[in-house]
């Protein structure tokens, strides 16, 4: 899934436990400018980097993951939680943020091949 925002909050990045640690951020989501919408997304483990690119403000592309978790708690009730674990962040402007590698070049030399014999046809 991706959706398009504005960053207007960034947290630092948090150790949970030695093996893992997240990253937790906002954006303006304006679907409809009147009512925008604040959505918190969470990057994990090396994702967490991809935020030092951004600034407040920027307008971003977040490619991300729906997770939805059940818990019981020590009472025996069954709760659910969900969340927006973002996995890709993108400049809108199309720039890709700094731990992305750049899209590949591909090269235009098959353009100036000539394709008027038509010996090679399997038809």
């Amino acid at each position: 899934m991706t959706v398009d925002g504005k960053l207007i909050e960034k947290s630092d990045t948090q150790e949970i436990s030695n093996s893992f640690k997240k990253r937790e951020f906002v954006i303006e989501y304006a679907e409809n400018p009147q009512y925008p919408e604040f959505i918190k997304f969470e990057l994990i483990q090396n994702n967490c980097q991809q935020l030092d690119s951004f600034q407040l403000g920027d307008e971003m592309t977040i490619s991300f993951n729906l997770k939805g978790r059940k818990w019981t708690d020590p009472k025996g009730e069954v709760k659910y939680f969900n969340s927006l674990q973002a996995w890709r962040l993108e400049k809108k402007s199309g720039a890709v943020s700094s731990d992305t590698p750049p899209p590949p070049q591909v090269s235009d030399e098959w353009l100036k091949e000539d394709f008027s014999s038509d010996e090679d046809l399997p038809f």
